[in-house]
């Protein structure tokens, strides 16, 4: 996994669904401001509900302190416009289903799951600046409390920026 200060390569290309719209581009084009990105596995799921959840009420202070919120999972264009239209979401989702972003932060790991064995994106969230530096890292998302850590990350990480 990445680590505090490393850089990030953020031109590769995604699908992004914000203010109820599709579109392509390429991450960094997103990244207009420091921005936190939070990695879910999938949507209409228990725990992953909860982080998102978390991430809609933390949104309002996020935006506050001068940070940006992007979700990020292997979920199509298609099913992000449903799931935040459903939740109200404030902020953009990052359709990632070839785990771009976890390849970048290194962060893409073996799981189990019902007897299979796959490869995923560890769940975490990563608070990253306009040049893709990694200003600070939530290596454990706990989905409860989430809101509660991404703006803990933020507030100690304001002084970089």
């Amino acid at each position: 996994m990445v680590k505090v200060n490393d850089s990030l390569n953020l031109g590769f290309p995604v699908r992004l669904v914000a203010e109820g719209e599709k579109r392509e581009c390429t991450f960094a084009e997103i990244v207009q401001r420091p921005t936190i990105v939070s990695v879910y596995m999938r949507n209409n799921t228990g725990s992953c509900d909860k982080q998102v959840k978390q991430m809609q009420v933390a949104a309002a202070e996020l935006d506050r302190i001068g940070v940006d919120l992007i979700g990020v999972s292997k979920d199509t264009p298609g099913s992000h416009l449903k799931y935040a239209c459903k939740l109200d979401l404030s902020f953009p989702l990052v359709s990632d289903p070839e785990h771009d972003f976890a390849q970048v932060t290194d962060s893409l790991v073996e799981k189990k799951m019902y007897g299979k064995t796959f490869h995923g994106p560890t769940r975490a969230a990563y608070l990253i600046d306009t040049d893709g530096k990694v200003l600070g890292i939530v290596e454990k998302v706990d989905s409860a409390n989430h809101a509660d850590q991404l703006i803990q990350l933020a507030s100690d990480a304001t002084t970089a920026f």
